[in-house]
């Protein structure tokens, strides 16, 4: 069996570098991305089973990464999950339009990254 792809947008290299190694050590197959434009380009090409960005990013925010992906038929069936930093609040109609399905605050343990993970996977495979 493949193992799960997940797309990392981050421009941070330490959080890229964190998350990546939690989740390849996981058994997943992880892709990077340093600002939305190449994750975008990169979700369209690989068609990852989710993706995790970060909200503030150059070129296209995490908002409108996720919101391009959804509103595309090839790629509107990827979940997402947002990192934001600490007290930042999306509306709800920001997440519905969007496809992002949790969120975490910076900063984050990796084991909660990791359980967020394969629930929001796990979730995907039932629906």
């Amino acid at each position: 069996m493949n193992p799960k792809t997940i797309l990392v947008a981050d421009d941070e290299t330490h959080i890229l570098h964190v998350v990546s190694l939690k989740l390849r050590n996981a058994g997943y197959r992880i892709l990077t991305a340093q600002d939305g434009q190449e994750a975008l380009d990169l979700a369209r090409h690989e068609m990852p089973d989710l993706l995790i960005t970060d909200y503030h990013m150059p070129r296209l925010s995490g908002i409108e990464l996720c919101q391009r992906l959804k509103s595309d038929e090839l790629t509107a069936h990827i979940p997402a999950i947002m990192l934001t930093a600490r007290g930042y609040h999306l509306e709800p109609h920001d997440t519905q339009e969007s496809g992002i399905l949790r969120m975490l605050s910076k900063p984050f343990s990796p084991r909660q990254l990791l359980t967020t993970v394969n629930e929001v996977l796990q979730d995907a495979v039932v629906a």
